[in-house]
């Protein structure tokens, strides 16, 4: 076991896959001398060489663009978006080429394709350095889009995105990359969990919490924080975002009756709205109250003074799982 930052820990499984294969390429904006912004790619094209570790113009477009070109001649690709909000430059290539190509070409054409993007708020910047765009992708078929939280899984499931036949994009919550965690760098990717699997992260019995990315530790804090009131929370993180493991879901909800949907995207159109819309028809026998959401506002993400107001912390979160209890609570008006 090895103690890594999540982002050392991208960099970790990213070494392990160019050393794997030599068909695995690396392309972004100042991923090679540089390391990229957040330095996850640090080293990687000393010891790799340019043709591997490739410096490309500022030109998000263009990056996808020829990824898909490498991706037809048997490469893949891991393309890094070098902050979230840079990402729309690109959406047209990801939605109209990478997402269909498998697709219109009926199999015969396999995109294997891993889009690294850094998002969420966290850090102090404004919009296009501080986004979360994740549902634009989650409702476009044919993409395979994944959140990691810890430093173990951002080792092991950018190995796994960059081994898949389909294409993933790939978000790093980025106000997580100086976190700590044991990392086993010898697991074997066919004994890890699986990309498209959910984690149970802690075990309870009243509220099911569902989060991912940067909030799954904002959502243990929580279980933690309700448990000295006698509050039982079980925490699952994501981990996967399309396709959603709803049977992990489903078991947790059916346990506890209540589920409470956390992330910082905004409210409307989100993908706690399309989680609490399957779960009520898929467990709707089984549920004592409606689902819940604890989310970011619908508005661009504020500036740094402002952030903390925008992103959804213990605090809200509780008053979410309150709410799910039918407690005293912030929409309720009463006084706890």
């Amino acid at each position: 076991m090895s103690q890594l930052t999540f982002a050392r820990a991208i960099n970790a499984g990213l070494r392990k896959a160019l050393d794997n294969d030599p068909k695995v390429v690396l392309m972004g904006e100042d991923i090679g001398k540089l390391g990229g912004v957040f330095r996850v790619t640090d080293g990687l094209q000393k010891d790799f060489g340019t043709h591997r570790v490739v410096d490309t113009p500022l030109a998000e477009s263009g990056i996808i663009g020829t990824a898909v070109g490498l991706a037809y001649r048997g490469y893949r690709p891991v393309c890094e978006i070098q902050f979230d909000g840079f990402i729309y430059p690109a959406f047209d290539q990801i939605v109209s080429q990478v997402a269909k190509m498998h697709y219109r070409t009926q199999g015969t054409v396999k995109m294997p394709i891993t889009i690294r993007v850094p998002f969420g708020g966290g850090i102090g910047s404004p919009e296009h350095h501080s986004e979360s765009p994740e549902a634009y992708f989650t409702h476009t078929s044919g993409l395979r889009v994944v959140s990691v939280s810890n430093p173990q899984d951002a080792y092991t499931m950018i190995q796994q995105a960059i081994a898949s036949d389909d294409p993933v994009l790939y978000f790093e919550p980025k106000r997580r990359y100086h976190d700590k965690g044991e990392v086993d760098e010898a697991l074997a990717l066919d004994r890890a969990l699986p990309m498209g699997s959910a984690r149970v992260a802690a075990g309870g019995s009243d509220v099911t919490l569902v989060a991912y990315g940067p909030l799954v530790k904002t959502a243990l804090d929580a279980a933690l924080a309700a448990a000295d009131e006698g509050v039982s929370i079980e925490v699952i993180d994501l981990r996967s975002l399309a396709p959603v493991d709803y049977p992990t879901v489903e078991a947790s909800v059916r346990k506890t009756g209540r589920l409470v949907i956390t992330h910082e995207a905004a409210q409307s159109g989100g993908l706690g709205a399309e989680i609490a819309a399957s779960i009520t028809e898929r467990c709707f026998n089984y549920l004592e109250a409606a689902p819940v959401r604890v989310t970011g506002f619908d508005v661009p993400y504020p500036y740094s003074k402002l952030e903390m107001h925008h992103l959804p912390d213990l605090d809200r979160i509780l008053d979410g799982v309150d709410r799910a209890l039918g407690r005293p609570n912030s929409l309720s008006g009463l006084e706890g």
